[in-house]
């Protein structure tokens, strides 16, 4: 059983994506929302996404730049330059919901749903 096992963390290791990404979980912003400022970003280079989004008027911006900031500085730790990264995918999948409560007329109660977010950006090489 442990050869298999030892052969299954090999194949896997073999398989595994390079790139340099980054990503930030449970954030307090719809994905919705957030999926919205990741398609604007999305095949631009590195230099280019960040002045969008710096410039862009929408509450996920910042939170998105901070991740792209951070996918960069993973690619200078692998020896890539960020002149030459351009961001290759970008994603926002849905978080745990925190469920909270809004009192309402008559003794009932509606639902209010907070969302959150789990987005990721993986950047790559222009050079290749």
């Amino acid at each position: 059983m442990a050869t298999r096992m030892k052969i299954k963390s090999e194949a896997r290791e073999k398989n595994a994506d390079t790139r340099p990404r980054a990503t930030a979980k449970y954030i307090r912003i719809s994905p919705y929302k957030v999926r919205i400022v990741l398609d604007i970003i999305r095949g631009l280079s590195y230099t280019e996404a960040a002045a969008v989004l710096k410039n862009t008027n929408k509450s996920a911006a910042p939170v998105v730049l901070k991740v792209l900031d951070s996918a960069a500085a993973n690619a200078e730790y692998k020896n890539i330059s960020k002149s030459d990264l351009f961001v290759a995918e970008a994603f926002a999948d849905q978080g745990p919901t925190l469920k909270r409560i809004m009192p309402r007329a008559k003794g009932r109660a509606y639902r209010i749903l907070k969302r959150t977010s789990h987005i990721t950006v993986i950047m790559d090489s222009s050079n290749k």
